[in-house]
């Protein structure tokens, strides 16, 4: 059974205000205004503030998380998201002023104890880099899907402590490492426990698709892990396509869009690794009759036709372990993978380093990204 509604609550009422937080205290002040036309969803429903910042969702049917889609030119004073409920305030401050927009995508930090020094190495980098944000899609703790509850909310909170240490925002998306308990047959794990699949992603790190603005492009995090009955497999579910529609219609036509998932849309890797048949993660899954493959998105056409006709210039994935750059003749969008945080990985006798990809946004234009070894110098 593909879990996609598991954890959809009962309908309630969502409300609230997003307002100009001047102290950046996270709470509001006195004279601290409300700010209209902010988009504010609960992955199911998208909605926009009044002139005086109030927003009401009437009838929930999201997941039991609330974020605001970030307005270009601002940072959230606290989190971007909250757990739903009626009277939520979102407070934002305005971003420094700046010509161009720096980022950072990096993935799979499995983190562990025993990895730790590897994060603390990562985040040495990015307080170096200084980017006025950070995208790290998926895999970050080392395993959920395939052990208890004990053990894997540990390596939760192990991420969540290192994570708050980042000067920079981290915006990250769960890999498969973060479906909790699936794999039924190795974690012991019943499907009706209430962190079962996706929920134990939201508890801790709130909504697993969502959107931000910055630079000028819309940055669609979208949750690129399926699940059918033990196995995950790549592919956009359909409420996040419809919500991604809704999300998509509330920004300008010409407006870029950047996206950023665990399994990527397409990737080249799997001919690096070779076909595999055998557990725990074979090439590919037979889903109602139909045998797909299961390391990219498999109906990564559906969802790019769901973003065009918006301008389209960068797709971001993990889970490949591998920088990779994909291009092709004739098409917009460029495709790039991040090599793993965790460390080096290999395949077909070639090995490939870990670390970062920085990019810079100038006149909401992308550019090609330079990789940065982790640990080496910086360009």
């Amino acid at each position: 059974m593909i879990l996609t509604l598991l954890f959809a609550l009962v309908a309630a009422d969502v409300s609230g205000t997003v307002f100009l937080d001047h102290n950046a205290n996270g709470r509001r002040d006195a004279g601290e205004p409300g700010l209209a036309g902010v988009v504010v969803s609960d992955q199911v429903q998208v909605v926009t503030t009044d002139s005086a910042g109030v927003f009401r969702i009437a009838g929930s049917r999201g997941f039991g998380v609330v974020f605001v889609s970030v307005p270009d030119g601002y940072r959230p004073a606290g989190g971007f998201w909250q757990p739903a409920g009626e009277q939520l305030a979102f407070g934002l401050t305005r971003a420094p002023a700046n010509d161009a927009v720096t980022f950072v995508h990096a993935s799979d930090t499995h983190i562990s104890p025993a990895s730790v020094a590897q994060m603390r190495r990562f985040r040495a980098m990015i307080d170096s880099i200084r980017p006025d944000f950070v995208i790290v899609t998926g895999d970050l703790v080392r395993d959920a899907l395939r052990v208890g509850e004990a053990e894997a909310t540990g390596y939760y909170e192990l991420f969540e402590a290192e994570a708050a240490r980042f000067a920079a925002p981290l915006f990250t998306v769960p890999g498969n490492h973060e479906i909790f308990g699936i794999e039924r047959a190795r974690s012991n794990v019943r499907a009706d426990h209430p962190l079962y699949g996706r929920a134990m992603y939201r508890r801790y790190r709130g909504p697993d698709y969502y959107s931000f603005n910055a630079g000028g492009i819309h940055f669609v995090g979208l949750n690129s892990i399926d699940v059918d009955d033990q196995w995950y497999y790549g592919h956009i579910d359909s409420v996040q396509l419809a919500w991604l529609a809704r999300d998509l219609a509330a920004i300008p036509a010409d407006m870029p869009v950047v996206t950023f998932n665990h399994i990527p849309f397409f990737t080249a890797v799997e001919t690096i690794n070779g076909f595999m048949d055998t557990p725990p993660a074979p090439s590919t899954i037979t889903i109602g009759g139909r045998t797909q493959f299961r390391h990219n998105v498999s109906n990564a056409s559906e969802v790019l036709g769901r973003i065009r006709p918006h301008p389209f210039p960068l797709a971001l994935g993990g889970h490949m372990h591998v920088r990779e750059r994909l291009r092709y003749e004739g098409a917009e969008t460029r495709f790039d993978q991040a090599a793993a945080i965790i460390g080096p990985s290999r395949g077909a006798g070639l090995t490939f380093t870990p670390g970062v990809t920085v990019y810079t946004v100038r006149a909401a234009t992308i550019g090609e990204g330079t990789f940065v070894p982790l640990g080496a110098a910086l360009p």
